[in-house]
């Protein structure tokens, strides 16, 4: 008998350690999906264009998965090889910390189950990190860090106006550096705690996003089930973000959560990863006339790359919701908003931005206006919003 429960016992810790080994990159593979395709052809006058670029992205979730970013994946969207390769230049990482099991962008419960402590145990984060969603947070925040010690010649981390402007330096001779930025997914990464805003701060985080896809502590979800503005704890989370130079992103708010934080806020915000109603009409977006009521206020609207926001996941459909965005705001207010390695599936992964490039030439876009939108607005909004 003792025998057999050895062999049990033998079996079980192998079978476990092969989920734990193949488990999370397999499921990487299968959320963060790049359409197969045939090489885009990308003409000479694109290209050349797309080179003098300096491109910038709002929005990337690959924090969350087990990859070292240093090196080059076949699956997933984004690694700095890939990224260079795409002559990306400024990202912001946003870190995932809860997902509701079920997920959809109509109606999510904050009591859903959630998937993100199975991913945490699967990839073997810290044990901390399995009951606290700020410390899952500062986990990835952490390993943004370690890269950028490990990786200098390729990763520099920005948390200033001051650091912003030594990365430039730094890529004048050194072309291929990537500007790494950190964000929240949502503010549940407080944990219901205000004072985890300083801490947050402290250790890099210079966006965040209010909700994502339930409602929580500050206020409602545009995918929740209350549709309230902020609470008052929302109200003084934005006012000691505001305090502190954290630049408010109001991607997967409530509709009124949007009106509220627009009115008390004293800075302008950004919607990181989104489309448009007007373009393309998903419970996903929120109305042209308040994406317009951002814009007035100096706000920034990113636009993203997958078929939920955009109606499709095509180069050509993501200039078409540039084309539109830029029509209802202005070219000075439009940005990319990929959501790479946010378990959406695209046509093109970090490697082939110049596809991007190449649709908005074909889409009639003037060069200046390709520069604003493919990272020139991202930088003057840093540049004039970072601490």
């Amino acid at each position: 008998m003792k025998k057999y429960f050895i062999i049990f016992a033998l079996v079980l810790a192998v079978s476990l350690g092969l989920f734990l080994t193949f488990a999370p990159a397999i499921l990487d593979e299968e959320r963060n999906v790049v359409v197969e395709h045939q090489a885009y052809e990308i003409s000479d006058q694109a290209q050349q264009l797309h080179s003098s670029l300096l491109i910038g992205d709002w929005h990337a979730d690959s924090l969350l998965w087990m990859r070292n970013l240093s090196e080059q994946y076949d699956y997933g969207h984004l690694d700095f090889p890939r990224m260079q390769q795409g002559n990306m230049a400024l990202q912001m990482f946003t870190t995932v910390t809860k997902s509701p099991s079920g997920q959809n962008y109509e109606r999510n419960s904050s009591d859903a189950s959630d998937n993100i402590t199975l991913l945490a145990m699967a990839q073997r984060w810290p044990a901390a990190t399995w009951t606290s969603l700020a410390e899952r947070a500062l986990f990835q925040a952490d390993k943004l860090y370690k890269l950028a010690a490990r990786d200098p010649d390729n990763l520099m981390l920005i948390r200033s106006r001051i650091e912003l402007a030594e990365f430039l330096k730094r890529r004048q001779s050194n072309p291929t550096l990537i500007g790494g930025l950190l964000g929240t997914e949502g503010s549940h990464a407080l944990d219901g705690d205000l004072d985890n805003i300083q801490r947050l701060f402290n250790n890099g985080f210079r966006m965040m996003s209010l909700q994502h896809f339930f409602d929580n502590k500050l206020g409602g979800s545009l995918h929740g089930t209350s549709g309230e503005g902020l609470t008052q704890f929302g109200r003084d989370a934005v006012n000691k973000m505001l305090a502190l130079g954290i630049m408010l992103d109001v991607s997967h708010s409530s509709e009124q959560v949007v009106v509220d934080t627009l009115a008390i806020s004293n800075k302008p915000l950004i919607v990181s990863h989104t489309g448009f109603q007007g373009h393309c009409p998903s419970p996903r977006n929120i109305s042209d006339k308040l994406m317009e009521q951002i814009a007035a206020a100096g706000g920034l609207i990113a636009v993203g790359f997958w078929d939920g926001a955009i109606c499709g996941n095509s180069p050509a459909t993501v200039a078409a919701a540039i084309v539109y965005g830029i029509g209802l705001v202005g070219e000075d207010h439009i940005s990319l908003g990929s959501d790479f390695d946010g378990t959406v599936t695209t046509s093109f992964d970090g490697s082939e931005m110049a596809v991007i490039t190449q649709a908005l030439l074909e889409a009639n876009l003037s060069e200046q206006q390709i520069r604003k939108v493919m990272g020139e607005n991202m930088l003057t909004f840093l540049q004039t919003y970072l601490p």
